[in-house]
């Protein structure tokens, strides 16, 4: 669905992408055929066409089994998106890769601030690149971010990856993403922080290992 008007760039992204379709099929099937159920007994015993209606309680057991039925198919399907849901939160929440490299991401009113590692790929060292609302990272290597923020409630969110995470004041809460894709892509607060919030956006430009290189040394300068 969203993979057709925006790019999966991340190892995950197609994982969370899978488990949306997941979840607008099954419930999707469910809703049309309720909906169709409904407007067919509608037309079907309209006032017109019909005696005068029956009273029933619910409790006689032939009616009963219409409802039991769906109810144990509909949960069966709730168990799938479940199952589905918890396998993909792990995976990217829970289970963090070694990581490659490390940013850091510190989200303030009504900016982002990125601190690179520099040519020793190590964070916090006196080589440390320093942007504002410009992140560059190394197609195919595993990052680790590690996110902050200054004054309020922000969120990290970078649509292409498919990842989003609250930045959270006195906090830091380290994630982690791996681009497949070279390319300049959108950043965006996705938490309303301020008046200033609609105009907090950011660029991440992921790049060969030849031309990140190339930016570091001409950044290091």
């Amino acid at each position: 669905m969203i993979e057709y008007y925006l790019d999966a760039v991340s190892t995950y992204a197609q994982d969370i992408d899978r488990l949306v379709w997941l979840v607008l099929i099954l419930v999707g099937f469910w809703t049309v055929l309720v909906m169709g159920i409904f407007f067919w007994l509608i037309l079907r015993f309209r006032a017109s066409k019909s005696p005068k209606a029956a009273y029933y309680s619910g409790g006689e057991k032939e009616i009963k089994r219409w409802i039991s039925t769906a109810h144990v198919l509909v949960l069966i399907c709730d168990i799938f998106i479940i199952i589905g849901a918890i396998m993909v939160w792990y995976n990217i929440k829970q289970n963090l890769p070694p990581a490659e490299r490390t940013v850091r991401v510190i989200s303030q009113q009504w900016a982002w601030t990125f601190v690179h590692p520099g040519a020793d790929g190590q964070l916090d060292t006196a080589d440390d690149i320093t942007t504002i609302d410009d992140l560059h990272i190394e197609k195919d290597v595993t990052y680790h971010y590690k996110l902050e923020s200054r004054d309020v409630l922000h969120n990290f969110s970078v649509p292409v990856f498919r990842l989003k995470q609250d930045a959270i004041p006195g906090r830091e809460i380290t994630g982690w993403f791996e681009a497949i894709k070279t390319g300049n892509y959108s950043i965006q607060c996705a938490e309303i922080c301020g008046i200033g919030h609609g105009i907090m956006g950011a660029r991440i430009t992921i790049e060969t290992s030849e031309k990140h290189q190339e930016w570091i040394a001409r950044m290091s300068q």
